[in-house]
């Protein structure tokens, strides 16, 4: 079956209008137009090529003209037939188009939330490029803006990775302003790849990879990793352009038991707030000292201490709490409890209770 044939039905009505608009030399009417307009729309959502489709217009065009007529007037009715007939199926490609994109969104966000029957999200996975049955892993950029998928940076990002790894089977959208991957667990340069370019087109953007995790619900989770990894890189002040979950379960696990952490903190560190200036500036100095392997020279610099100034610090530190921060035999409860204030913000936020980690 040719070109011509397929595209017939699409052409109805195409030899009478060039017949009667060359024979009078006059130009289509609104209904003609429209007419065009319909079939053109009919033949984008039956999935018909573009370039067939003008074949066909041509090749009817040059057969069924009257032979008396000028070549220009056939090709000034042919010229608008096939302009009106594109309108039809540029604006039905368009809604195509946008429809794909709304159900392709909806997945990627039942996905992440866990939300649908795992059946049914596996079922509408093959057509996203998706095979549930293997395990996946989640990457999420945070940038120095928010992004939509219609922003130059993600376009960048996306063009960037799918130049890259064109037959991969991997997502990507933008999930509340971050950038966000979606790969298997097993293709890490994938993530990388997507890190390195999140990172070079925002200048500083930070990314965070969750484990890899099987099935629909396992890409839901990962997902959740990789926020709480951004999250914990916050309150931690990590600034390293690429974390991974599988690096910083330690905080989670400490965040677990909150009422725990919170009465640790309070006992190791609450008798740092009775301090002139607060407990700040101290618990900065733990957090300086912890950070460069608890060397005082280091420290110092960092500070912008002298060594004499910092080492008065630490010996405040432990006439206040007790706890000697030089004394390794000391230092990793009181170290735990440093990294307990980061997690809990405090002491910019009171040690209640009632309050949750968010």
């Amino acid at each position: 079956m040719n070109a011509h044939s397929t595209a017939e039905p699409f052409l109805d009505g195409f030899e009478a209008i060039l017949a009667d608009a060359t024979a009078k030399g006059r130009r289509l009417t609104r209904v003609e137009i429209e007419s065009r307009r319909a079939l053109g729309a009919q033949a984008a959502e039956a999935g018909h090529g573009w370039r067939d489709l003008v074949r066909a217009h041509l090749v009817a065009g040059r057969t069924g003209a009257p032979r008396s007529v000028d070549l220009d007037d056939v090709l000034a009715v042919v010229e608008q037939v096939v302009d009106a007939f594109a309108d039809g199926y540029e604006r039905a490609q368009r809604l195509v188009v946008r429809k794909e994109e709304a159900a392709r969104r909806e997945f990627i966000d039942d996905l992440l939330h866990g939300r649908g029957d795992p059946g049914q999200l596996a079922a509408r996975s093959e057509r996203f490029g998706l095979r549930l049955s293997r395990a996946h892993a989640v990457a999420v950029a945070e940038g120095p803006e928010q992004y939509d998928e219609t922003d130059p940076v993600p376009r960048q990002v996306a063009g960037e990775l799918f130049g890259r790894f064109e037959n991969r089977r991997i997502l990507f959208t933008t999930k509340d302003g971050r950038m966000v991957c979606i790969a298997p667990g097993d293709q890490d340069d994938v993530l990388t790849h997507f890190a390195k370019h999140a990172y070079a087109a925002t200048g500083r953007a930070q990314v965070a990879i969750g484990r890899p995790r099987r099935g629909a619900v396992g890409i839901g989770h990962s997902y959740e990793e990789a926020l709480n990894a951004l999250d914990v890189a916050q309150r931690m002040g990590l600034d390293e352009p690429l974390l991974r979950a599988s690096d910083l379960l330690v905080f989670p696990v400490l965040a677990r038991d909150r009422q725990a952490l919170v009465d640790l903190v309070h006992s190791a560190l609450g008798p740092l707030e009775g301090t002139r200036g607060g407990a700040q500036p101290l618990l900065d100095t733990l957090i300086a000292y912890f950070d460069t392997g608890c060397v005082a020279a280091a420290t110092a610099r960092r500070l912008s201490l002298s060594v004499r100034a910092l080492t008065y610090r630490l010996e405040r530190i432990h006439t206040l709490t007790g706890i000697d921060p030089t004394d390794p035999a000391h230092r990793y409860a009181l170290q735990t409890a440093v990294i307990g204030a980061r997690l809990l913000d405090w002491p910019n936020r009171p040690l209640l209770p009632a309050d949750a980690l968010s």
